[in-house]
């Protein structure tokens, strides 16, 4: 019986020869063909919102690249604006939400009446994407969501969110909850649209140590896939603390998610001997090797097979591609992939 690679290697305790591979922001400006979408819809947040055109821009990487996953479209600050904070971007500069110090004037009793277009997105995609591609769905973490939420915009290190979490950790536990049940609800309307793995992406697990790691990025995470299973969702979650290579371990057994990312400058050996077997490791090229391709790309890619010999792991990224990568490069990467034997 066919099944799909990703899925297969959920699935089954055999290494394959060739891994399965997809890559973060696969969809995105490195394609002319996203380009010119992103400019038909007019901005960003609408080409999120209209299914059709976040549908097209989820498939163009498959159908230039065959990847073995699609990831779903969208943005992880659409749970902020559903909750009632104010989201905008500003063009070269990203995105841009009104600073709160508190859950007061946010409300999560019905996020999906302004994400149901993110619904209708994958219900879509579940259809018209080839029989032998895995659909991803998504969401942010919610530490790294409310670091956006707290400090209205990206900041280096996240000290808005770490001050607010040190002196008034009551109000922003009410803000982490109130993500933590959202995103539950968010991540229960993709997979019951057709999404057959999930990601939940904390990007900003790198800036806590300790006890601030255990409190914001390991538990709400493990409330979560918690929560989806207490749903009846079984389907596989990968994790992805970004730069929290020092404590794995411990995101691997509380979480209790099936895969677990490694980004750019994780240790691939020492992650291996963290983590137990039976969890699908995934990663962990640099994007910017990526955009140099040719001898340094391909030593690269032998490279990270050397190290998870033996080992199942899905090929991506440390971190989500670039946009002036070369698409030719891309197509060099999977060509590259899919000759090892």
């Amino acid at each position: 019986m066919f099944m799909k690679p990703l899925l297969q290697l959920f699935a089954h305790q055999d290494v394959p020869d060739v891994p399965p591979i997809w890559l973060m922001r696969q969809a995105g400006r490195y394609l002319p063909e996203y380009r010119a979408t992103r400019e038909t819809a007019g901005g960003f947040l609408n080409l999120c919102y209209t299914p059709e055109l976040a549908e097209e821009v989820t498939l163009q990487p498959i159908r230039r690249y065959g990847f073995d996953a699609s990831i779903l479209f969208a943005d992880i600050l659409l749970i902020p604006q559903a909750l009632g904070q104010k989201l905008w971007f500003e063009t070269g500069e990203g995105p841009r939400l009104t600073p709160i110090v508190n859950a007061d004037g946010l409300d999560g009793s019905d996020i999906m009446q302004t994400l149901a277009p993110v619904a209708q997105t994958v219900a879509r995609l579940s259809k018209s994407l080839p029989p032998e591609t895995t659909l991803i769905g998504f969401a942010g973490a919610p530490w790294t969501v409310a670091t956006y939420m707290v400090a209205g915009r990206g900041t280096p290190d996240q000290a808005p969110a770490r001050e607010l979490a040190l002196n008034n950790p009551n109000d922003f536990q009410a803000i982490i909850d109130l993500l933590v049940a959202a995103t539950i609800e968010y991540l229960s309307a993709q997979i019951e649209a057709g999404a057959e793995v999930v990601q939940i992406f904390e990007s900003w697990a790198g800036s806590l140590r300790g006890a601030e790691f255990e409190r914001w990025c390991i538990e709400p995470v493990a409330e979560i896939i918690a929560g989806l299973r207490a749903r009846g969702h079984h389907q596989p979650v990968i994790g992805f603390p970004r730069a929290a290579d020092y404590d794995m371990g411990a995101y691997v057994a509380r979480t209790k998610c099936q895969a677990l990312g490694l980004d750019t400058f994780a240790n691939r050996r020492e992650i291996m001997a963290q983590v137990p077997e039976e969890i699908i490791l995934q990663g962990n090229l640099d994007p910017l090797v990526l955009v140099e391709g040719g001898d340094a790309l391909d030593r690269a890619v032998d490279e990270i097979f050397d190290d998870f010999a033996g080992r199942r792991f899905i090929f991506n990224l440390g971190h989500g591609i670039v946009p002036h990568t070369p698409p030719d490069h891309v197509a060099q990467l999977v060509k590259k992939i899919r000759k090892i034997k």
